[in-house]
């Protein structure tokens, strides 16, 4: 029987019998089995992220592991409070990081590992508290609390590929600094809540450069890291910047970088545009050929769900929901708080057949009808 799976969940003894992706690629026309670990490695460094394995012919992936119940409430709330501390001191160091770019003052990229190991850590007790809560940056605070949101999605898609501990730190380390070459673009221009002329849009393009020369200066740097800084607003077609790459010319992380990026751009309040329900942004992503990596992009849909957290959804019943937690086991029934007229919410499991509800379609226009109703979210994080 022929399976797609993921190049993270090859083993020794599978039977390859076609390479998704490129047709050009170099080993593309060969089936083969996988006798060792030179070869299993060999693809893996191929940058190929799925193949069809022949079960007929070699081994099987081995069976599902039991999956997790949903945390309690408790446990959510629990989590939700370590997030919030670690959002304030992510914004405080990296809010000292720029201010320390515009001075003209060398970065200690070393100072932000142990922020990294708390970000890391949080996303993986519970991703979505973290995400989540990133998500609900206010205008003001989206420089700083932008970096730290695309740094945790992107330990979350990172996880979600298998890659080793390594490559994680790598990716979100390029999260915490992909733009940091903001800092060099007057604040006039980064925070216009106006359309920019060409000339202001043409120095905002180049904060990847910008920010690539400033971490070039630290030594240190993982090469992965700096080529995501430089290349996250590259498309796979070769239309984006600077340097017009296209397809695999365009390192992992960068290609990772450019989904988490936009993501969080989107479903974050701007000075100069609302936020998207983060449902309709992954509806309207989805949509843009040849800008993302498309198995890069269906993978960070199985790391933060169909309906992410915050998502606006319509219920079965007719009733309006917000989603707050995902289910471990299945994209479409997450944690929700049901929403009432009067202010009052209900937390449902939609994993739970005795609910007999479903998700019948996302519904981000209600956002504007729920005007003097607090994001169920927000009031979960708010300070006590």
């Amino acid at each position: 029987m022929l399976k797609r799976i993921a190049v993270a969940d090859l083993q020794v003894g599978m039977f390859v019998h076609e390479f998704c992706g490129s047709r050009r690629h170099a080993l593309w026309s060969r089936r083969f089995l996988l006798g060792d670990e030179l070869a299993l490695r060999r693809v893996r460094e191929s940058g190929v992220l799925a193949v069809w394995i022949d079960t007929a012919q070699g081994s099987d992936t081995p069976a599902a592991p039991a999956v997790p119940p949903p945390l309690s409430a408790l446990a959510i709330e629990v989590e939700a409070r370590q997030a919030q501390q670690v959002c304030l001191s992510a914004r405080a160091a990296v809010s000292e990081m720029l201010a320390s770019v515009r001075l003209g003052q060398a970065v200690d990229v070393g100072r932000f590992e142990p922020l990294f190991d708390e970000i890391r850590d949080s996303v993986e007790r519970h991703p979505h508290a973290l995400i989540g809560l990133a998500r609900l940056k206010s205008a003001d605070d989206y420089t700083y609390m932008h970096s730290v949101a695309v740094c945790a999605l992107m330990v979350a898609l990172a996880r979600q590929l298998d890659l080793d501990e390594a490559q994680v730190r790598a990716a979100g380390m390029a999260g915490l600094l992909h733009d940091l070459g903001k800092a060099a673009i007057p604040e006039a221009i980064l925070n216009k809540p106006g359309r920019l002329s060409d000339a202001e849009f043409a120095i905002v393009r180049g904060h990847p450069e910008a920010g690539h020369r400033i971490l070039c200066r630290d030594g240190r740097i993982d090469a992965a890291v700096l080529d995501a800084c430089l290349h996250h607003h590259e498309k796979l077609d070769g239309s984006g910047y600077p340097h017009g790459l296209a397809g695999e010319r365009i390192g992992l992380l960068a290609r990772m970088c450019a989904i988490c990026d936009v993501y969080d751009a989107v479903t974050s309040e701007r000075v100069y545009k609302h936020a998207w329900d983060p449902a309709e942004a992954l509806h309207r992503m989805a949509t843009w050929q040849g800008h993302f990596d498309d198995g890069l992009f269906q993978a960070f849909v199985k790391a933060i769900g169909i309906y992410p957290v915050g998502s606006l959804v319509r219920l079965s019943d007719g009733r309006l929901a917000r989603v707050v937690e995902q289910h471990p086991g299945s994209l479409l029934t997450p944690r929700v708080r049901v929403l009432a007229a009067n202010g009052a919410e209900t937390l449902l499991d939609l994993g739970d057949a005795a609910t007999g509800l479903r998700i019948v379609r996302r519904d981000p226009a209600a956002g504007a009808r729920l005007s003097d109703l607090r994001d169920s979210l927000a009031a979960l994080y708010a300070e006590p």
